[in-house]
């Protein structure tokens, strides 16, 4: 039996029935879960993610593997497990990237994907903005495009406001929740490091009033 083997019967092992009503319910019953939270979650894979970090290469079949199985738990594992070697991550891994956020999609795995794993990506490979981020927030799949507008989310002064600029200019314009709500939190992790660009922005764009709501929260 495989480390990873042992790690997915040891979440089965802590399976609870009442707490994974509960989180279905809360994620809108999309999902089954087995009702481990996020500490016991950690706990229980903590070893594993230092132990897989350590050893390198990224193992694209135990992602695979980890996302086909029914408990949610276990693509919120695969997350982690991708954002915990994601500078071994290839330029061609886009590709693998644009496969988990289409399939099973919802914004607890897709927020995670976008900010922890595209965004480190595309840092290395800045001609993946290019070739597949605006792509994606002109395209009809509302998660990619999504990813599209958070993958800068954590790039402070690293943003490229050209960049952010236009995949809103993409992206807006929608009555589509999950698309404005991320316009709005891009904006308003931005504003963190530019106050002033954001602030010029919302007032020189129209955009729909969640994002402008979301995206002035720190604008005084």
């Amino acid at each position: 039996m495989t480390e990873a083997d042992e790690l997915i019967k040891a979440f089965y092992a802590g399976r609870d029935e009442e707490r994974a009503r509960g989180m279905a319910a809360y994620m809108k019953n999309q999902f089954p879960f087995l009702g481990i939270g996020k500490p016991e979650r950690a706990g229980l894979q903590r070893g594993f993610l230092r132990g897989t970090k350590q050893a390198g290469p990224v193992d694209r079949e135990l992602v695979a593997r980890l996302w086909a199985l029914p408990e949610r738990e276990f693509q919120y594992l695969a997350v982690d497990y991708l954002t915990a070697l994601s500078g071994g991550l290839a330029k061609e891994d886009i590709g693998l990237l644009a496969g988990l956020i289409a399939d099973k999609s919802w914004w607890d795995t897709v927020d995670a994907l976008a900010a922890n794993v595209a965004g480190p990506l595309c840092a290395r490979h800045p001609g993946l903005v290019a070739s597949h981020m605006l792509p994606w927030a002109a395209g009809e799949n509302i998660w990619l495009a999504r990813t599209a507008i958070l993958f800068q989310l954590k790039y402070k002064e690293r943003t490229d406001t050209r960049v952010l600029a236009r995949v809103i200019g993409l992206t807006g314009g929608t009555k589509e929740f999950f698309l404005n709500k991320a316009i709005g939190w891009a904006l308003r992790e931005y504003s963190k490091t530019d106050r002033e660009w954001v602030r010029g922005f919302v007032a020189g764009h129209r955009l729909h009033p969640l994002s402008v709501r979301e995206g002035s929260k720190y604008l005084g």
